[in-house]
C-alpha cells in the first residue's frame, strides 16, 4: 500500500454526549495514588523543547517521556498494574483506595487470593508491565505475542516470571487466543480490548493510564507553563487514546485543548472508524507490518470509541516513516533541547506533526488542525527503545529515511 498522510476531523461538542465520570480528576487522583504508593514510582519528565518549537513554527513544545516508568520503558504499566489492583480489591470487597502497593503486594492479601494466573495478548510493553506486577503478587502470568514481535521484548517479558510466547497469529487473532485460554482454565485476562461482557479490567487499564494526564497538569503548573492547545495521542486499539481524551475534557471542559489522535497507515483502525462516521467499529485485518509496533491493532476498544468519537477534534492516518523521523528528531535534537529516547510508537506523534508543519505540500493538514505560531503543543514519548537493535537501525543507521523538509524552491532536503 502506498504510504500516505490522511485526515478527518470532526466538529467539536461544547458538551460531549459521553458520560466521563470515570476519568474525572477524583478518578484519576485515585490511579495515581495507587502507582505512587509503589516503592519505584517516580513522576516521569515533562520536558520543553523550545528549540524544537521555534524549528516547527510553533509557541511551544512539551514531552511527557514514559521511558522512565517503573524502570520498564514505556507506560503501559500503568494501565496493568492498576487493573490487576482495581481486580484484586473486588475480590477482596475493598475499595482500591483501601489498598495501596504494599498491602496489596503483601503475604496477606495473597493467602486470601489463593493462585491466580493473569493472561493477555502484547506486542510487548502492556504484557510486561502485567508480567512485573503479577510477578510483585506473587502470581503468575501467561503473555502471547503476535508474529514479527521482537526477541528482546519477549526476553524482558520472560525475565519478568511469565510464561511468554511469540504466536503466528496477529494481535487480535493473539487477542483471541488468550480470551479462549481464559474461559478454558479460569484465568484472568487482562485486555485493554473490550467487546461485549468484557469491560469492567478494559476500563480499570484505560482509568490506570490517566496517571498521566494527572501529572502533567501539575507538572504545566509547577513549570508556569500555560495549558497546551494541542495535543497529539497515539492509538493502537484507542484505550490510551480515549483515557488521555477522557481526562483532558473532564479536566479542562470547554477549555480543552484541540485533541488529535494518530496512527500508521497499515493499523489505523481508529481513523477508519472516524472516517466511516457510520456508527460501526471499522477492523484492519492482516498481518500489520507497521514498524509502529504498540500500534499494530486492529480493531477499536469499544471504550475507547465511545470517548473519542465525541472528544476527539481529529484522526491522522500516517506512514512508517513518520516515526523514524521523530525518533531522530527527539534523539538528535536542536542545540539546547534536551534529548529523548524514543521509540517507535513513542515518537509517532512527534514524527507525523513534524512532517505536517516542515512540509508545504502538507499545509492543507495544518491548517485542519489550526496549528500556528501560538500553538502549545503536548506530546507523549509512550515507550523508550524497548526494542534497542531496531532503534539503533533508525536512529544511527537511518533505517527508514524519508525527506521531511521541502524547501519553498521546490526542492526537497534532507
Amino acid at each position: 500500500m502506498k504510504e500516505t498522510f490522511k485526515i478527518v476531523t470532526y466538529p467539536r461538542q461544547d458538551v460531549p454526549a459521553t458520560d466521563l465520570s470515570a476519568f474525572s480528576e477524583a478518578e484519576a487522583k485515585k490511579a495515581h495514588d495507587f502507582h505512587a504508593s509503589f516503592d519505584v514510582y517516580a513522576e516521569t519528565p515533562l520536558t520543553g523543547l523550545p528549540g524544537l518549537a521555534k524549528a516547527l513554527g510553533v509557541a511551544s513544545v512539551h514531552v511527557k517521556d514514559e521511558s522512565y516508568r517503573f524502570g520498564l520503558n514505556a507506560f503501559k504499566v500503568l494501565g496493568g498494574s492498576y487493573a490487576l489492583g482495581r481486580y484484586i480489591a473486588k475480590r477482596l470487597g475493598e475499595d482500591i483506595a483501601q489498598l495501596p502497593a504494599s498491602r496489596i503486594l503483601s503475604q496477606e492479601v495473597r493467602a486470601k487470593l489463593g493462585d491466580v494466573t493473569f493472561v493477555t495478548a502484547t506486542d510487548g510493553n502492556h504484557g510486561r508491565g502485567v508480567a512485573w506486577t503479577a510477578n510483585r503478587l506473587g502470581q503468575h502470568s501467561v503473555v502471547y505475542m503476535p508474529k514479527g514481535s521482537a526477541a528482546e521484548r519477549l526476553a524482558n517479558i520472560r525475565a519478568e516470571g511469565a510464561d511468554a510466547s511469540i504466536t503466528d497469529l496477529n494481535y487480535d487473532e493473539a487477542v483471541r487466543l488468550a480470551n479462549r485460554q481464559a474461559e478454558e482454565k479460569g484465568w484472568v485476562m487482562v485486555q485493554d480490548t473490550a467487546w461485549e461482557g468484557y469491560t469492567d479490567i478494559p476500563l480499570w487499564i484505560m482509568q490506570g493510564y490517566t496517571t498521566m494526564g494527572y501529572e502533567i497538569v501539575r507538572q504545566l503548573e509547577a513549570q508556569g507553563a500555560e495549558k497546551p492547545t494541542h495535543v497529539f495521542l497515539q492509538a493502537g486499539v484507542g484505550s490510551m487514546a480515549g483515557a488521555m481524551t477522557g481526562f483532558l475534557t473532564s479536566y479542562y471542559g470547554k477549555d480543552r485543548p484541540f485533541i488529535t489522535i494518530i496512527e500508521p497507515n497499515k493499523a489505523d483502525c481508529v481513523f477508519r472508524t472516524a472516517e466511516a462516521r457510520d456508527g460501526k467499529l471499522h477492523f484492519v485485518t492482516g498481518d500489520m507490518d507497521t514498524i509502529m509496533a504498540g500500534l499494530a491493532c486492529g480493531e477499536p476498544c469499544t471504550i475507547g470509541w465511545e470517548v473519542l468519537k465525541n472528544c476527539a477534534d481529529a484522526f491522522i492516518s500516517c506512514p512508517d516513516y513518520a516515526a523514524a523521523d521523530g525518533m531522530r528528531i527527539l534523539a538528535a535534537p536542536v542545540r539546547g533541547d534536551a534529548p529523548i529516547v524514543s521509540g517507535e510508537s513513542g515518537a509517532a506523534t512527534v514524527g507525523c506533526v513534524s512532517n505536517i508543519l516542515l512540509r508545504q505540500s502538507l499545509a492543507e493538514l495544518k491548517e485542519k488542525l489550526h496549528l500556528d505560531e501560538n500553538s502549545r503543543v503536548l506530546f507523549i514519548s509512550t515507550e523508550g527503545d524497548t526494542d534497542k537493535d531496531n532503534y539503533r537501525k533508525v536512529v544511527w543507521g537511518g533505517k527508514y529515511s524519508k525527506v521531511y523538509e521541502e524547501g519553498t524552491d521546490g526542492k526537497e532536503n534532507v
